[in-house]
């Protein structure tokens, strides 16, 4: 189990995405929140994109950005932290992949591979999705995603879906 034990600095890169009450204000929040982070530093954010829902398509569309930062809390923790950001942010989940004010996704804590219930590391579906490739291709552009290859490479399956940078 991944606890709170301190460990040492980590990168990690952090998904946000919001499409309700001003999408992009949302995410610009979060990313001031994500400098708030204890133990934790922002080292970079992407630009934001906008991208048509997935699953769920009767709802507007996604503001997204990729945040990379460093951090010495351990993985349990540093989720602990962004959903309080969410509940701050008046995050209500009716479903999922439902629409939200904000969500958080840790991507990646390094080259930590999780298998736990309430965390999967790296994030189960970011390698499928446009509205985080290209995000973090921007700001990590040799990004490889343990598992399923480099950024570059799975963006290539991903070119049908609808995305545009803000």
């Amino acid at each position: 189990m991944l606890g709170s034990k301190p460990r040492s600095m980590c990168h990690v890169f952090i998904a946000l995405g919001s499409n309700l009450e001003d999408p992009a204000l949302q995410v610009r929040r979060g990313l001031t929140k994500l400098t708030q982070l204890p133990r934790s530093r922002l080292l970079i954010k992407s630009s934001l994109y906008r991208s048509a829902p997935i699953g769920e398509i009767n709802q507007p569309d996604f503001v997204n950005a990729v945040a990379k930062i460093e951090t010495n809390l351990a993985p349990h923790n540093l989720l602990e932290s962004l959903l309080k950001i969410e509940q701050q942010q008046k995050r209500i989940r009716i479903f999922p992949n439902g629409p939200r004010t904000l969500d958080l996704d840790i991507l990646l804590y390094g080259n930590l591979e999780c298998h736990e219930h309430f965390l999967i590391l790296p994030h189960p579906r970011m390698h499928q999705r446009a509205f985080v490739l290209w995000p973090l291709m921007e700001i990590e552009p040799n990004c490889h995603i343990p598992g399923h290859g480099p950024v570059a490479k799975l963006l290539t399956k991903c070119l049908k879906q609808k995305i545009r940078k803000e």
